[in-house]
């Protein structure tokens, strides 16, 4: 789909014989009322739009919708959508979309909000005639500069669809899929039918003739949430696993019924650098204090514990909707340190290796492995004098250059330290520390920059660590060979 407000203007003639030409291309989506809904336009089917006819029985592609639960909605509780159009025509390489909402019952009044959810898509906010809209957009588009994520009152009826971002973004042979939220409406109105058009364009510049023209509707029916029923919480498993926490530390919650969706935090949750403490409608706390929220997923939900939650047994509580869990007791301390050491994956011979970095390693490695000791990750032995990376968690407050504490919740900015004494060895042998602090970019995790000390070579020398003069309670190791 092109948009007819702008594009580009060209003049062609053969022979005396006008071609059809496109004035004005729908490169970042069309006006609102083209995805079928009974009343409005016939799914940008019209000349300067794209010719053709819907559905046709000679192209063999389709528009489909994917929903986290199958087809029903929990009043007020976001979902996450995607949209696919696909088409194997060889000529088809541009992909676009739009998609509404309505009441089963009324199709000129609107069922829900949408949000938008990266640059790919955007938001068209429309008054009832379709004459009057406009569009909010996620970042600057093409004549258009507003990020809202929301309708005027005086332009109820809300279409999401494709921007010029994702115009270009998606373009490509097979298919092209879209994302975007969009929250249902806070009280049971009955059935929501979902109406969408997809447009499986051809490749190169946009032109009205040779598109494919595809439309949908769905039936979504409501429901209720179900109690969520926690059953299990402990500290992050690729760190240690413990049965307490700390302040600011990354906790695993297991159960049942915890959330509606499976999905992570992302850029839009953030409001600056703070993370977000719910997601799509799932929340935390902890000890009456609200957590931050970075996965949820019907049995599993990761969630960072707050810089303020008191000591002791404390309840945590999960609420998906409207519906709260039973509390689960978990006990906090003031520090509950572990560094990564991943299992089963950094096992070898019995033996649980830290997860250690090299400073030109990516996240995908080289990590400090015996060569070849774990198929398919790449690694390397650590020389003495080498300087490697370890990560943690639940190693304590952290001041910036200020004296400032970093707050739990917080992307790190800033050059930090440890508020808390903290040592290393490598093989029994004292570790130079150039940095010991919350890791820059990252939430939560601490990182150490680590000399390895002049030590023999060892496949498994043991690393141990105090904090605050207390050991570590976790047995690792490390490869060090010159």
């Amino acid at each position: 789909m092109q948009r007819a407000r702008k594009l580009f203007l060209a003049k062609v003639a053969v022979a005396g014989v006008a071609v059809p030409i496109l004035l004005w291309a729908y490169e970042y989506g069309p006006d609102p009322g083209h995805c079928g809904v009974p009343g409005e336009g016939a799914s940008c089917i019209a000349s300067g739009c794209h010719t053709g006819t819907a559905n046709s029985s000679a192209n063999k592609g389709s528009v489909s919708v994917t929903f986290p639960g199958g087809q029903t909605y929990i009043p007020g509780v976001k979902q996450h959508l995607k949209v696919i159009i696909a088409d194997t025509a060889a000529s088809i390489g541009a992909w676009g979309f739009q998609l509404t909402t309505r009441p089963s019952s009324s199709s000129s009044t609107m069922a829900g909000s949408f949000a938008f959810t990266d640059v790919n898509t955007l938001l068209m906010c429309s008054q009832t005639n379709l004459q009057v809209f406009q569009a909010q957009c996620q970042g600057k588009q093409d004549g258009c500069t507003n990020s809202n994520t929301t309708c005027p009152s005086n332009m109820p009826l809300q279409y999401i669809e494709h921007s010029l971002s994702g115009y270009n973004n998606t373009k490509g042979t097979g298919s092209g899929t879209y994302e975007f939220d969009w929250t249902p409406p806070s009280t049971n109105v009955g059935n929501v039918v979902l109406y969408v058009a997809g447009n499986a364009g051809l490749s190169g510049l946009p032109t009205q003739n040779g598109d494919h023209i595809y439309t949908t509707t769905y039936t979504l029916t409501p429901t209720t949430a179900a109690q969520p029923s926690v059953n299990n919480v402990l500290s992050a498993s690729a760190f240690g696993g413990y049965t307490s926490v700390a302040p600011g530390s990354w906790m695993e919650i297991y159960g049942s019924g915890l959330s509606n969706t499976t999905r992570q935090w992302g850029g839009n949750d953030f409001q600056g650098t703070k993370a977000p403490t719910s997601l799509d409608n799932v929340s935390v706390t902890i000890g009456g204090q609200p957590a931050f929220v970075y996965y949820v997923s019907p049995t599993q939900i990761n969630a960072q514990a707050p810089s303020n939650v008191s000591a002791g047994s404390q309840p945590v509580v999960v609420t998906n909707g409207s519906s709260s869990s039973p509390s689960q007791p978990i006990t906090v301390n003031a520090l509950q340190p572990g560094m990564e050491a991943v299992a089963p994956a950094f096992v070898v011979s019995g033996k649980q290796y830290v997860v250690a970095l090299f400073p030109d390693s990516t996240l995908n490695g080289p990590f400090v492995l015996p060569p070849n000791a774990v198929p398919g990750v790449a690694s390397r032995y650590a020389k003495p004098g080498d300087s490697i990376i370890i990560y943690g968690v639940g190693f304590g407050p952290a001041q910036d250059s200020s004296g400032n504490a970093i707050p739990a919740g917080t992307v790190v900015t800033a050059t930090n330290k440890l508020t808390n004494s903290f040592s290393i060895s490598i093989g029994g042998s004292p570790a130079t520390v150039q940095y010991q602090g919350l890791a820059p970019s990252f939430v939560g995790l601490y990182q150490f920059n680590v000399v390895v000390p002049n030590i023999a070579n060892n496949d498994f020398a043991p690393v141990t660590y105090t904090l605050n003069g207390t050991a570590g309670p976790q047995t690792l190791y490390l490869a060090v060979h010159n």
